[in-house]
């Protein structure tokens, strides 16, 4: 039998990966839990600390340097478009008549899990932080990656309950909006800083940023609005709205690692300016979702579950750190998003269960644990222990906030501006296995 040629490798490894992922999101969605966590489980299951334990000769076969730098790639691109389409949801205007409410959550749901991850960080040093890191960066960005809430999960489990509009629902939603935006802010900061070598590239860094941010709402907004104010009047095909929307996705994402910060920073960027309303962007933006989410997601999952090691665990100690990652993470997250909202004057109900939903990190700290892991902020150890606590608390999100549709602050809201671009949040939301169907049909 001939060799496989390296095309072919990928190939396999693509339909492996994909296959794999989704058989077990499906075996997740069945199970009453969000199919991101099986997705992930099924790229764990996919990299060295399994199937490289179990069947290393299968793994190395399936997985060689050329095929892992391909997936990668193809991954990277996926994580782009995701946080392009990420930028498109965030949606402040939702703060209005809420934002006192709003903010004593974010203070809480933010400021309590960032000083908890600290504080942490800062007892566990010896284990995570890489050698020769500056222990301020490390420091940061641990409490960073404990604060995240995933948005898009979140959506995804609130729609599974049908309460996405109620009042719990489009707080929850809000409060992680608002408290992811300024998490990438803060992410910005640490990767310019950490990234330039002296205050003279420190302060090009700076400037090149702030130009780009200017130039996005300046400039790159209005262009945007006029064209998409011609297509509609014009019936443009969906095909030329979609290809405008990458393009731009693609290119600020390559700027902004051209200036030494992270492509995501850039994608998220462009979603943020992509103006809002537009039908033609929401049939867009649901058409790239089921492109990424179906086939790019996963290899990203896959180049994530890759790096993920066992072995740094050692011996009990380095399960012990795992657990109380757990803990600290789970219990400060709950405990600043309920205090937060007690103290606004919501109910005691709805309080505790909005700490409960805000405890859903998914595929946002995932994200964040991968830039950490590149730009040297964190060890495999901490990158593993950071992506374990993101798939535990994601997949304890679903029973800890177990809602009834007879609670009073679960009534479903009357119909509002609640949906970008025309597209109802829930589109940015890992489907279920029985929307894509639906969807592929």
């Amino acid at each position: 039998m001939p060799a496989l040629g390296e095309l072919t490798k990928f190939l396999l490894a693509v339909a492996v990966i994909v296959g794999v992922c989704h058989a077990l999101g499906a075996l997740c969605a069945r199970l009453r839990q969000p199919p991101v966590v099986g997705e992930l489980a099924g790229a764990l299951l996919l990299g060295p600390a399994l199937l490289g334990a179990v069947a290393p000769g299968l793994h190395h076969g399936l997985f060689t340097p050329a095929v892992l730098s391909a997936v990668n790639l193809a991954g990277q691109l996926g994580l782009v478009v995701f946080m392009f389409l990420l930028g498109t949801e965030m949606r402040f205007d939702r703060l209005r008549g809420v934002g006192a409410t709003v903010g004593a959550v974010v203070v809480g749901s933010v400021a309590v899990p960032f000083a908890a991850g600290f504080g942490f960080a800062a007892l566990v040093t010896r284990w995570f932080a890489p050698s020769g890191t500056p222990a301020a960066f490390y420091l940061v960005f641990f409490g960073l990656a404990i604060s995240i809430t995933a948005l898009p999960v979140l959506a995804r489990i609130l729609t599974d309950h049908n309460v996405e509009t109620s009042q719990t629902g489009t707080l929850a939603l809000t409060v992680a909006a608002v408290g992811d935006g300024l998490a990438w802010a803060v992410l910005t900061v640490i990767l310019t800083v950490a990234g330039a070598h002296g205050t003279g590239e420190l302060l090009v860094r700076a400037a090149l940023a702030v130009g780009l941010l200017l130039l996005a709402f300046a400039v790159v907004g209005p262009a945007l609005r006029a064209l998409l104010r011609r297509f509609e009047t014009r019936d443009t095909d969906d095909r030329a709205v979609m290809a405008l929307l990458v393009t731009g996705a693609t290119a600020f994402a390559g700027a902004t690692d051209a200036i030494g910060l992270h492509p995501i920073v850039g994608a998220l960027l462009f979603g943020g300016v992509v103006p809002r309303g537009y039908p033609v962007v929401g049939r867009a933006t649901k058409r790239l979702n089921d492109f990424a989410v179906v086939i790019l997601l996963p290899l990203f999952f896959t180049s994530v579950g890759l790096k993920v090691s066992f072995a740094a665990f050692g011996d009990a100690t380095g399960w012990l750190l795992l657990a109380g990652g757990i803990i600290v993470a789970t219990l400060s997250k709950f405990i600043g998003a309920a205090g937060g909202a007690a103290l606004a004057g919501t109910g005691r109900r709805q309080s505790l269960r909005l700490g409960a939903l805000m405890n859903c990190r998914g595929i946002t700290e995932l994200v964040v644990a991968n830039v950490g892991l590149q730009q040297g902020l964190i060890n495999t150890l901490g990158y593993t222990v950071i992506v374990l606590i993101a798939i535990v608390t994601t997949a304890a999100t679903g029973p800890l906030a177990r809602l009834r549709a007879a609670d009073p602050d679960l009534a479903p809201a009357p119909p509002d501006s609640s949906e970008t671009n025309g597209t109802p949040i829930r589109h940015l939301a890992i489907p279920s296995t029985s929307e894509r169907h639906q969807d592929s049909i």
